[in-house]
């Protein structure tokens, strides 16, 4: 297979498995925000919990996937982005680590206080990491303040606290809303009766805000802020370096690949329309299709992200022309190809398998269920 074919799967690739974590972690991480604020009894929060208890940890693995598939197919981008992130990537793993404990823990003793304690940390680790994740996306588009040195080291010259921008933050808040939005779908193909009512009617709300909050970022994007093209020296089918290339910063050229193929534009729309079926399926009490609508949105702002950004994985704001492609921050052909082999064999299994575990945990859970298995539920 052509170099420049694999490194356009692996962008694909890579591109699938944070899709995969934001719909399948999102509902879990949704469902654990939402604790404190849909659950009023502590029977109604366990009906909660034990609604992704049987699915949370192996749906983490799509973030953990991702961060391997980094590793492996573009070691420049982990290196750059896990060092130059890694105050913020320190906070999402802190806040990681409350959500097995929490699950784990909260039911062990018949407590208010202690069970109280717990759902605060489960909301916490289910809140935070969708947060993080969002400002950080949020930078990429502002471009992230890195160099490489004449010996090819890269050396970050930001900080935490600028992570923290108006743009960014907007991104962070916008992806938490999308995970809630999630959460609250999936509760409504999961729960009956008064907490099902709640959800149903949170996101109604949840996917016009959303709506409103991804065009809002889209016109900033459009108007206030400068995108990033390449302009010469970039070899596509070549191992190149990424450092020899030219990159031009101008106003609206993160919109540019829009304009050469129009065709792209259905993916914001889909995105735009999945919010507001969001809504509008939950108006219509159909759960399913609310959390199908809810998964599109998710996809879409993904895959909008991607197309906007394409070819560049990482810009730098500090040196444009250090910036970091996809087409020369890959390893080498011979370790993409065999990463594509171990794929093609492993994923229908692993797709396969998580199918089968979402298909035998299917059907609604009530209050009554929690109050007759106490002891064997979380």
């Amino acid at each position: 297979m052509e170099y420049e074919v694999l490194k356009f799967i692996w962008w694909l690739l890579i591109g699938v498995l944070f899709i995969g974590f934001a719909v399948t972690d999102g509902f879990d991480m949704g469902v654990g925000s939402l604790l404190k604020v849909l659950g009023k009894t502590d029977d109604e929060r366990r009906v909660m919990i034990n609604s992704v208890a049987p699915h949370w940890d192996g749906n983490q693995v799509w973030l953990i996937t991702a961060g391997g598939a980094l590793f492996a197919a573009w070691p420049p981008v982990y290196a750059t982005a896990f060092s130059g992130f890694y105050l913020a990537m320190m906070v999402v793993l802190m806040a990681l680590f409350l959500r097995p404990i929490g699950f784990d823990y909260r039911s062990k003793l018949d407590n208010p206080q202690w069970r109280s304690n717990w759902d605060w940390a489960l909301t916490i680790g289910s809140s935070v990491p969708p947060l993080i994740i969002g400002v950080a996306f949020g930078n990429l588009l502002l471009g992230v303040p890195f160099h490489f040195t004449e010996i090819l080291a890269i050396q970050y010259t930001g900080s935490f606290f600028a992570l923290l921008n108006p743009f960014a933050l907007l991104c962070g808040v916008l992806s938490l809303l999308m995970f809630v939005g999630q959460g609250s779908s999936y509760l409504q193909m999961k729960t009956t009766d008064q907490l099902l009512a709640r959800a149903q009617q949170l996101s109604q709300y949840l996917g016009l805000i959303c709506a409103a909050l991804f065009v809002l970022a889209g016109l900033w994007l459009w108007l206030a802020i400068p995108g990033y093209v390449v302009t010469g020296g970039l070899d596509i089918s070549a191992n190149a370096s990424a450092v020899n290339k030219t990159v031009a910063i101008e106003a609206g050229a993160w919109l540019a690949n829009y304009g050469r193929w129009p065709l792209l534009l259905l993916i914001p729309l889909l995105g735009i329309l999945g919010f507001l079926g969001l809504s509008f399926f939950s108006w219509r009490k159909n759960g399913w299709a609310a959390f199908i609508s809810s998964s599109l949105a998710l996809s879409s702002v993904i895959l909008t992200i991607g197309v906007s950004m394409f070819p560049f994985v990482l810009p730098s704001s500090s040196n444009p022309n250090h910036s970091l492609t996809m087409w020369d921050a890959t390893s080498t052909q011979t370790t993409l190809m065999i990463m594509f082999v171990v794929v093609c064999i492993f994923v229908p299994i692993v797709l396969s398998y998580t199918a089968w575990t979402y298909f035998k945990m299917r059907g609604r859970l009530t209050t009554a269920d929690i109050q007759n298995n106490s002891h064997s539920l979380y």
